[in-house]
């Protein structure tokens, strides 16, 4: 985004960026506005706290919990290994064995075979599984 490689963000950067993305027609009250949201002077410290910020309230343990709920019309919480293993290796950004094999390292299964995704999405967002 430093596009006049300075060390920071400034309303010339931001209409370059925008330009590189295809949208020539942004206002300057626009750039103006998203300029005064930062304290100070826009470097790459500044730039991540603010995108933080903005990230703040988006719940990514929650949207992968719905997206689980999706094949679990029972609600049982779980979901056969065999049968989330097949749709990861044949749907849209396909896994390999050994990258969904590396996911049920993470995962509860239980004797039947079936995956806690309510426990895998937290360990996929907090990084190690809750103490209970």
């Amino acid at each position: 985004m430093d596009q006049n490689r300075d060390g920071f963000i400034d309303k010339e950067d931001l209409k370059d960026t925008y330009a590189s993305l295809g949208k020539t027609n942004i206002k300057d009250d626009e750039l103006d506005a998203m300029l005064k949201e930062a304290s100070g002077p826009i470097n790459f410290t500044m730039f991540l706290n603010m995108f933080g910020a903005k990230l703040t309230g988006t719940d990514a343990e929650e949207t992968i919990l719905n997206a689980f709920k999706m094949l679990d019309p029972d609600g049982k919480g779980s979901i056969n290994k065999d049968y989330i293993k097949r749709l990861l290796m044949s749907q849209a950004d396909k896994m390999t064995a050994e990258e969904v094999d590396q996911m049920f390292q993470f995962a509860t299964i239980d004797a039947a075979g079936n995956l806690d995704y309510k426990a895998l999405s937290y360990v996929l967002t907090h990084g190690e599984e809750k103490e209970e």
